[in-house]
């Protein structure tokens, strides 16, 4: 969550894409994950596959699924493993409707309609570090995440989905290529933005954040770009004893949306 850069390192790239299926589906793996996308886009949920020794757990999603006439069957652990392209499926894999993004207008009216909340990523790929961000947005009651990418344009990895546990289906998701441009369209509509820097001398605990309002944190080892803090309002850090020199970038958001919720309050009209 610094700005501070190391010479002699290359730029991160982008994880490699993978293979979609035929249809143009999207593959979802993971029991939890699985289960709140057929609660949640049942309309989109085009194929259910599943171990058998979680079959117990699947009933009221499958009798969902299945009253919508979608394909549900136990797969081999070879099929489930084909399927998602990873031994990590937990015994649930779900063949969906790509989702859908809201744009940045559309996150706009959301957070000034409800004096709302959001977390922004700048360029942070790790999809591990995304899903547990998710998960922790949607377990305090975030409204939004914004994903702000270096190239291609980004998406969620289907392992950042699978470690949201569902948090993926319970935010309003919303992506870019240029997040500081959005964040000044954010601004423009009177979103306070706050960005997220371990040097910063203004603590986030204790902070009493206006709303609307998001919060930035950055690349896991560079920061936030200089584009992007230009357009946050103030810049704030989580103090720590200095044994180490940042915490985890996942670890910081959770801390950073917990003060978010608990000291923000609305800003005066």
């Amino acid at each position: 969550m610094h700005d501070r850069r190391k010479r002699g390192h290359p730029r991160p790239q982008a994880p490699p894409q993978r293979p979609r299926p035929a249809d143009g589906a999207e593959v979802t793996y993971g029991l939890r994950a699985g289960l709140a996308l057929i609660a949640a886009r049942p309309g989109d949920v085009l194929r259910v596959a599943y171990a058998r020794e979680v079959r117990g757990e699947l009933d009221e999603a499958l009798g969902a699924a299945g009253a919508r006439h979608v394909p549900c069957a136990d797969a081999p652990p070879a099929e489930l493993a084909r399927l998602a392209q990873s031994q990590n499926h937990e015994g649930l894999c779900v063949l969906a409707r790509p989702r859908r993004w809201a744009g940045p207008a559309d996150v706009a009216d959301l957070l000034v309609s409800r004096s709302g909340t959001a977390i922004a990523l700048d360029r942070v790929r790790n999809p591990y570090n995304v899903g547990a961000i998710l998960r922790t947005a949607a377990f305090f009651g975030v409204d939004a995440v914004l994903l702000g990418a270096i190239a291609p344009h980004p998406a969620l990895a289907p392992d950042a989905v699978r470690v949201a546990e569902g948090g993926a289906e319970r935010v309003v998701l919303s992506r870019t290529t240029d997040l500081a441009e959005t964040l000044s369209r954010l601004r423009a509509r009177g979103v306070v933005v706050a960005g997220a820097d371990g040097h910063a001398d203004r603590s986030a605990i204790g902070h009493r954040f206006a709303r609307p309002a998001v919060v930035v944190v950055g690349h896991e080892r560079e920061g936030l770009s200089p584009r992007v803090r230009a357009q946050c309002n103030v810049i704030v850090a989580i103090p720590g004893t200095g044994a180490v020199e940042s915490l985890n970038v996942a670890v910081a958001a959770g801390v950073l949306m917990v003060e978010l919720l608990r000291s923000s309050s609305p800003a005066p009209p």
